[in-house]
């Protein structure tokens, strides 16, 4: 075994991260929460990651996302996350796909190829889309809620989605799961009430979320922690 998972294997066990090597994960989304999954995901041994975003790094992100530095200004966040996962774990396999996954691309992905998938994306449209398909194809899924205007990442928590209170888009992935007969989801979300912005995106009309250097980052910890821990148990 690799030195570079010799203390993860004091913990739980060289079978475990045999495990972890045979495991495949898609993480969708790369920006502050996806950035930290996809970090903590390679460091953990996962064997082989596919990387889902089309965006691009921008000084707004620096605050929040471990890809994001001068030195990646400009480039795809895919791309970035990729080269720091190569760099990581030579031996992990790693694909990009620099894209938006939504509902007129979805059949470009064969979800049962997967092991586990995060869902680390923003938009509640696709979000859906992801959740409904993963559930189809029998493929375990832990899904991201709202992040933004929230300071306190201590009151992060891993829930269902029918027990979570609080976050507005837990609010609404309720509602619209529901709708579609979806039983049960995992998901990290926080009980924090949400600071309000008052800045307004002058394209869209809507306001914009302040973020911070605890919230994002945590969230994609926790995440990354359930994947694993889920991926021992279960095989990867």
């Amino acid at each position: 075994m690799s030195d570079i998972f010799s203390r993860t294997a004091l913990i739980f066990g060289s079978d475990a991260i045999e495990r972890l090597k045979s495991a495949r994960v898609a993480v969708f989304g790369a920006g502050g929460v996806g950035g930290y999954i996809i970090e903590a995901l390679a460091r953990s041994g996962v064997g082989a990651i596919d990387i889902i975003d089309n965006d691009t790094i921008v000084e707004s992100n620096i605050n929040r996302q471990i890809i994001a530095l001068h030195s990646t200004l400009g480039r795809y966040k895919a791309d970035a996350a990729a080269e720091r996962v190569r760099d990581i774990d030579p031996d992990c396999v790693v694909t990009v796909h620099r894209m938006f996954y939504l509902p007129d691309n979805a059949d470009s992905f064969d979800l049962s190829e997967y092991s586990y998938i995060a869902d680390a994306v923003d938009t509640v449209t696709a979000k859906l889309t992801l959740i409904e398909r993963a559930a189809a194809v029998g493929v375990p899924i832990i899904s991201s809620m709202g992040t933004g205007n929230k300071t306190d990442p201590t009151r992060l928590e891993v829930a269902d989605i029918y027990a979570t209170s609080v976050c507005p888009l837990a609010r609404v992935m309720r509602t619209e799961c529901r709708k579609r007969g979806i039983k049960s989801l995992k998901v990290v979300y926080s009980r924090e009430e949400p600071v309000h912005s008052s800045a307004i995106n002058e394209q869209t009309g809507k306001p914009v979320p302040g973020s911070t250097a605890f919230v994002p980052p945590a969230a994609g910890l926790i995440i990354a922690r359930e994947i694993v821990t889920d991926l021992i148990k279960n095989g990867g």
